[in-house]
C-alpha cells in the first residue's frame, strides 16, 4: 500500500491505496486533522476526539490535570450547563480564587476555613447550574455512549449517535469545546478523589506504579501518573486546569475521527464548518531525556492483602518500529488465550492459577 492525494468536495485529503474502509484524511486550514471512514451498515456514527496531551504533559506541580481536565469538558460553557450565566459566574470567579488562596495556605487551620468557603460557595453556584446537561442533550439526539479517557499521551472523548443527528451532534460538539467551564468541580474533585482512593487500595495497581517507576527512572511513563499524586489532588487549581485547556486543546493538537453512515463530502463541509473558530497555536510536546539501558534486574516487592502474584517487566521501544512489532508478535506467541505458550505449559495443566502476558506498546517506549 501507498499514501496517496485525492480531492472531492472541495477538500483535499489523503487516503492509503487498497483500504476497504475508504477512510479518508484531512487537515483543515487551522490544523484540525480530520479522520473520516464512511460505513453504512448501521444508521448510526461514531465519534471521537481525540487530543495530543495526557498525563505525560501534566505540570510537575499539578499531576492527574488532564484527567481533572477530562471530567471538566461534561459541565457545558456559558451557553448550557446553565440557568443563568450573568448569575453564575460571580460564584465561580470567586472559587477560581478561593481553590489559589486554599493551594498557597500551609496553615491546617486557615486551609479548613477556606475550604469552607468554597463548600459555601459552591452550593450557591449550584443553584444556577444545570446539572447533566451535557447528557441529556447527548441523549436527547439518540446518544448512547458519552465517554472519555485520559493516557499517558492522550485524552479522547467518546460518542454514538443516530447518523440522522449529524447536525444537531455537531452543534453540541462544537459548543462543547468552544469555550468549557469548569462548574461542579468541587464535586468532581470527590469523583476524581475517590477514583485515587480505590487505586491505593489495589494491590495490582500499587505494584504496576512501582514496576514503571523503575522501568522509568526518567520518564514520565513511570514518573507521573494519570491520576495524579496525593498532594496534588488535595490543592487542585483551575488557573492551571484552564491554562492547560488553552494551551493544549487547539486544532492543531487534535483529531476529529468519524466512521459510520454518512456521505464523506458532506460531512467534511459540516466538520469544517463547525469547528473553523478554533485558533491554531504552537504547541510544544513532551520531550524527555532517553532512558539509559538497564543493565541488571530490579526488584520491587508490594505488599498488601490480596493474594500472592508476580509480574516481571520489559522496557520496550517506541511505537510504529520493527522491534515494536517484533515484542508484539512475541507476545501473542507467549499469550494469546488459546494456544500460546503459556496457555498450553500453564494455565491448561494448572500449573499456576492464572499466567498470562501482555503488551503496553506508547509512543516512547512500550
Amino acid at each position: 500500500y501507498k499514501w496517496e492525494t485525492g480531492t472531492s468536495g472541495g477538500y483535499t485529503y489523503k487516503y492509503v491505496t487498497n483500504d476497504p474502509s475508504s477512510t479518508r484524511f484531512y487537515t483543515l486550514k487551522n490544523g484540525l486533522t480530520v479522520i473520516l471512514s464512511p460505513n453504512n451498515k448501521e444508521p448510526n456514527v461514531q465519534f471521537r476526539m481525540s487530543v495530543r496531551a495526557g498525563s505525560n504533559t501534566d505540570p510537575k506541580n499539578a499531576t492527574g490535570l488532564a484527567h481533572y481536565l477530562e471530567h471538566l469538558l461534561f459541565k457545558g460553557t456559558d451557553k448550557f450547563g446553565t440557568a443563568d450565566w450573568a448569575k453564575e459566574k460571580p460564584y465561580l470567579d470567586k472559587i477560581d480564587a478561593l481553590y489559589e488562596k486554599y493551594n498557597k495556605t500551609t496553615d491546617a487551620a486557615q486551609r479548613k476555613e477556606i475550604y469552607k468557603e468554597i463548600d459555601k460557595t459552591s452550593g450557591e453556584a449550584s443553584n444556577y447550574s444545570i446539572a447533566n446537561e451535557y447528557d441529556k442533550m447527548m441523549s436527547g439526539i439518540g446518544g448512547n455512549s458519552s465517554n472519555a479517557h485520559t493516557w499517558y499521551e492522550e485524552t479522547v472523548y467518546n460518542e454514538d449517535f443516530p447518523s440522522n443527528a449529524v447536525d444537531k451532534f455537531l452543534a453540541i460538539q462544537g459548543e462543547r469545546f468552544r469555550k468549557p467551564i469548569f462548574r461542579i468541580f468541587h464535586t468532581e474533585l470527590e469523583a476524581v478523589y475517590e477514583e485515587k482512593n480505590r487505586g491505593l487500595d489495589s494491590d495490582p495497581n500499587k505494584l504496576d506504579e512501582a514496576m514503571m517507576e523503575l522501568l522509568f527512572p526518567v520518564h514520565n511513563y513511570g514518573q507521573q501518573t494519570t491520576i495524579g499524586t496525593i498532594e496534588h489532588l488535595k490543592n487542585p487549581s483551575l488557573v492551571e486546569i484552564r491554562n492547560y485547556y488553552n494551551k493544549y486543546y487547539v486544532p492543531n493538537n487534535m483529531a476529529a475521527v468519524f466512521t459510520g453512515d454518512f456521505n464523506p463530502d458532506e460531512m467534511i463541509k459540516k466538520v469544517d464548518k463547525t469547528f473553523s473558530y478554533m485558533v491554531a497555536k504552537p504547541v510544544t510536546l513532551y520531550n524527555p531525556a532517553p532512558e539509559k539501558p538497564l543493565t541488571k534486574i530490579q526488584k520491587v516487592e508490594v505488599n498488601g492483602p490480596s493474594a500472592e502474584m508476580v509480574e516481571i517487566y520489559y522496557r520496550g521501544y517506541a511505537e510504529n518500529t520493527p522491534n515494536s512489532t517484533m515484542l508484539n508478535l512475541i507476545k501473542s506467541i507467549l499469550f494469546n488465550g488459546k494456544a500460546g505458550l503459556i496457555d498450553i505449559n500453564l494455565n491448561k495443566q494448572q500449573k499456576t492459577q492464572r499466567s498470562s502476558a501482555s503488551y503496553q506498546q506508547m509512543k516512547d517506549y512500550g
